[in-house]
């Protein structure tokens, strides 16, 4: 069943794209992008590497909160390399490779695991604090008030989550009934929360604002922005991202991510543009990724030689 959702969902995205592909397919042809525009096109995808990169430090901060010792920049290089393993099927790849070279590098096994786990959750809150300040400029009027009662109650309940009075307990527990399993006599938790993680927090609003930044500068390639809208845009990438790492079944958010932004800026901007941006910020997004992960490579390798 699960399978088949997964399908369903990318099924659903990939024919409403094409849809959306085929009814705006004369503006999209029309489309010239000049050397300014690729100038911005180079910028965005900077930043959007610069992005990935400032994720994968804010990844050794959880992993200091939690009391392990980490080494930033051998941290960021895993970070970076593991990111491209997303688009995977079954979209944990890149987790599971945080987690094994964690532990390669004398991490508790729990405090990798809780790290990776911890870390979409903060992206969530991240994204639903801006979507929160921003719903007023993407949200229809009708709908402004019924986003807010989803996503408020969303956003309490994972900032109460990542909290060290909920998951202190929770580590505990869970290390007892492993001990028991091993027949322990006498249960050890070698790592714990320390303190709210509100640098972590606020570092994925980072993370948030450069990931949105890409996708702004994007759309200012293609066509004409003003100031004022770049809070619409904002919110609606933020929207758009939160929706493609939660729903199933789409690697990376592929699909979803692009089904939803056209859906929320087609009203805004003219279709053609928004469509072609997507399509084209999926690119720079995918490269800005392959490139983390060539010059983590890279950079590993001059390091030993």
């Amino acid at each position: 069943m699960k399978r088949f959702l997964r399908w369903l969902i990318l099924g659903g995205t990939l024919f409403f794209l094409a849809k959306a592909l085929k009814d705006n397919w004369s503006g999209v042809t029309a489309i010239r992008i000049d050397g300014v525009g690729w100038a911005i096109i180079a910028i965005a995808t900077g930043v959007t590497l610069l992005a990935h990169t400032w994720a994968g430090w804010i990844w050794t901060w959880i992993l200091q909160d939690l009391n392990q010792p980490v080494s930033s920049p051998q941290f960021i290089q895993v970070y970076l390399k593991t990111n491209i393993a997303k688009y995977l099927p079954g979209n944990i790849w890149h987790y599971y490779g945080r987690i094994v070279a964690a532990k390669n590098a004398n991490i508790s096994p729990g405090a990798a695991t809780l790290s990776v786990l911890l870390e979409p959750l903060l992206m969530l809150a991240a994204a639903l604090i801006i979507i929160a300040l921003c719903s007023s400029q993407f949200a229809p009027a009708n709908t402004t008030l019924a986003l807010q009662i989803l996503q408020l109650p969303s956003l309490a309940v994972i900032l109460c989550a990542i909290h060290p009075w909920v998951l202190n307990p929770v580590i505990r527990f869970l290390y007892k009934l492993k001990a028991k399993k091993s027949a322990a006599t006498k249960p050890t938790v070698p790592f714990n929360l320390k303190n709210y993680p509100l640098r972590p927090l606020l570092g994925e609003l980072g993370f948030m604002g450069l990931r949105a930044t890409g996708f702004i500068l994007t759309m200012f390639a293609l066509g004409s922005l003003n100031v004022n809208q770049i809070p619409l845009l904002l919110g609606a990438f933020s929207c758009a991202w939160l929706l493609g790492l939660v729903i199933p079944g789409a690697p990376g958010g592929l699909g979803v991510f692009e089904a939803t932004a056209y859906q929320l800026l087609q009203s805004h901007f003219p279709a053609a543009v928004v469509f072609s941006a997507i399509a084209l910020y999926r690119l720079i997004s995918i490269v800005a990724e392959t490139a983390g992960a060539a010059l983590a490579y890279l950079d590993e390798r001059l390091a030993k030689s």
